[in-house]
């Protein structure tokens, strides 16, 4: 069985392309989203013939649809296993997932459960990127108590943090997780990471930055990739005022330049930081930015975009007469967006300026601490040509871990020894037991 994802595609998009060796027919069924909040998740699957290929072979295109995207996918096989399937048929969320795990399980999987070697059909970046989002992780924090804090970083601005304290929490060290654009504490990567670090033994707070996860009167500020004081300040106060003495800084991509950033300011002057680890950092934001931009990543963009408009009107709402919002819905690029509202509210000149120096690259070759920054080659929008200058690579504090393979944040495949799918929770997990 040869399992590919040619495309992937949100609510309205142009067609998908198919894989080389067939084209998907203009007039193929086309699914439609189900938009209804109660009704249950489902999936519609609608199979569609292709003319013969090589070897007499015959292909079938598969295209879900549920209420939350689509997501469109190739599967080739011969012919004659799929004589029995109608033309379209409906199946519940914990069904569909069932047949996912039995296609990857069927494709590949790695002779090493420390690789990173997904099948062949999540080998798609978009793909990567976007299914970890949609898979099932409920109650992964049941039974872990949660207390919620706000940390003062600067005069009128608060973050809140929910921290999962372990019994004897100042003879135990801490994990602090920082989230990427428009993610928050409640992310799934962040609860995952967090389930799995507490019952390792660990504290985890779990940070929204400025404005995020419902804190957007916490701070009369935007947030931006330059805040690294921010996560300095939550470590000196977790130092002086809790007594912690081994806190590690986790970030995903922009949260993971920011943790970069604050620890390469700090160098060794803050003895309580005990490592950093960043996952696809965007360490170097205009060259993220211009690949953010590109056509190909139209969905990540046009995410983006959306989403940080409605946050800044929120704040609007809250602190009236501090940004003027008129031209707010002509902007159509992010680079726009962060060079009209982003970059004054920050204190820079321009956005050129704002994505200059808000980049943890300028300052790498100060980090004094052990530092992992797990990135993948082949993500949409975070070059991986960033990791591979000399600075990164002789860095003596600085492990990379690049996988062929993984997307943005997604790092989504099945291993041999029953860990779930989450590969880059596990490996951070692994990094920090390692130096425990």
């Amino acid at each position: 069985m040869i399992v590919s994802c040619p495309s992937l595609a949100a609510t309205s998009p142009a067609r998908p392309e198919s894989a080389k060796t067939a084209s998907l027919p203009r007039d193929a069924p086309y699914p439609k989203q189900d938009h209804s909040s109660t009704a249950d998740p489902h999936f519609t699957f609608h199979v569609s013939r292709f003319p013969r290929a090589k070897r007499e072979r015959r292909w079938r295109t598969f295209s879900t649809s549920c209420y939350r995207g689509n997501i469109h996918f190739t599967i080739a096989c011969s012919g004659i296993a799929w004589k029995a399937l109608p033309s379209q048929f409906v199946v519940p969320w914990n069904t569909y997932c069932g047949y996912i795990e039995l296609f990857c399980m069927m494709t590949f999987m790695s002779p090493d459960w420390r690789d990173f070697t997904p099948s062949a059909w999540l080998r798609n970046p978009h793909f990567m990127t976007v299914l970890p989002g949609y898979w099932p992780r409920r109650g992964i924090l049941a039974g872990v108590q949660t207390d919620s804090r706000l940390f003062t970083t600067e005069p009128h601005t608060q973050l809140r943090g929910f921290c999962h304290w372990q019994p004897t929490r100042t003879v135990c060290q801490t994990v602090v997780l920082v989230h990427g654009l428009e993610g928050c504490s409640e992310s799934h990567y962040m609860r995952g990471i967090a389930a799995k670090a507490y019952r390792a033994g660990f504290n985890v707070i779990r940070m929204n930055q400025r404005t995020c996860g419902g804190t957007e009167h916490l701070t009369p500020t935007l947030y931006n990739s330059g805040l690294s004081q921010d996560y300095r300040a939550i470590v000196h106060e977790l130092a002086r005022v809790d007594g912690l003495d081994r806190i590690w800084l986790v970030g995903y991509s922009m949260g993971g330049n920011l943790v970069l950033k604050a620890a390469g300011e700090v160098g060794s002057s803050e003895t309580a930081l005990a490592g950093v680890i960043a996952v696809c950092p965007n360490i170097d934001p205009p060259q993220c930015v211009e690949a953010l931009e590109q056509p190909r990543n139209w969905i990540y963009h046009r995410h983006f975009l959306v989403s940080l408009k409605a946050r800044l009107r929120r704040k609007a709402d809250l602190f009236p007469g501090k940004w003027d919002l008129k031209k707010l819905d002509g902007i159509s690029w992010i680079s726009e967006f962060d060079d009209r509202y982003t970059a004054p509210d920050g204190g820079y000149a321009s956005g050129a300026d704002y994505y200059n120096r808000a980049g943890a690259r300028h300052v790498l070759d100060s980090i004094a601490v052990p530092t992992l920054i797990i990135t993948a080659q082949d993500d949409p929008f975070i070059p991986y040509s960033m990791f591979t200058v000399p600075l990164i690579q002789r860095h003596s504090k600085i492990r990379v871990i690049a996988p062929r393979h993984g997307g943005h944040c997604g790092f989504f495949h099945w291993a041999h020894n029953g860990e779930d799918p989450y590969w880059a929770e596990n490996r951070i997990v692994d990094f920090l037991q390692e130096r425990k």
